[in-house]
């Protein structure tokens, strides 16, 4: 086995590396394209199955089907490139995405329903609205300026004192609206003073350790 897919192979499934024994179905391979741009990039190494066996490109009309995921159903179009590699016989097809400057790339959730994936690990995961503001306003490039107003407050003295916090349990906490607690997550996240995790049991935040001396200094000097 060429030393290259050997490694890849032995890594296993993660953040930026996916096994496809198959590409059957374009809207869900879109899903896995539109992730790793979102993300961190990564490659889908196609006819290989999850435990790692080649088992070999199947047909021509994969490729296509790639194609399509990526230009049909990837909004905008999710840029790929690809390698062939013959593995003891077999054809091993490498998709390289690289990480979007044009993020989010929308995919297909159902027909209907386009919706934005990140990578996690090993799996495709939807963004949240907080994690679509953030984006936004990274790409206006605008700078972040705080008040702390009770809210922020609230919200770093329980992160203090607490491992994590939903967007909820801080709505209900501050009793303030969702646009207003979803501005303070954002704010707080571009500052990198507090973390998003999204899981498949749903998203939280976090106090970033190295930052919290300096909120402490500045709010004590307000």
């Amino acid at each position: 086995m060429h030393l290259h897919i050997k490694n890849l192979i032995e890594q296993g499934e993660n953040q930026q590396l996916d096994f496809k024994f198959a590409v059957t179905d374009a809207r869900k391979i879109a899903r896995s394209l539109a992730a790793f741009a979102n993300t961190d990039g990564g490659r889908l190494l196609i006819g290989v199955k999850d435990n790692g066996k080649v088992a070999g490109v199947r047909s021509e009309e994969e490729y296509f089907m790639l194609e399509a995921a990526a230009t049909m159903y990837c909004t905008p179009a999710v840029y790929f490139e690809t390698v062939e590699w013959n593995i003891e016989g077999k054809r091993v097809l490498e998709v390289i995405i690289p990480k979007s400057d044009k993020k989010p790339h929308y995919a297909p959730q159902s027909p209907e329903k386009p919706m934005v994936y990140v990578r996690v690990d090993d799996q495709n995961l939807l963004a949240n609205s907080v994690l679509l503001k953030v984006w936004l306003r990274e790409k206006k490039q605008r700078g972040t300026r705080l008040q702390y107003t009770d809210s922020e407050k609230l919200l770093l003295e329980y992160l203090r004192q607490n491992q994590r916090i939903t967007l909820l349990e801080f709505r209900k906490m501050a009793a303030i609206t969702r646009r207003k607690a979803e501005t303070i997550l954002v704010n707080f996240i571009l500052l990198k003073v507090i973390s998003i995790h999204i899981t498949e049991q749903g998203t939280y935040y976090t106090l970033n350790q190295e930052t919290t001396s300096d909120i402490t200094t500045s709010e004590n000097n307000n």
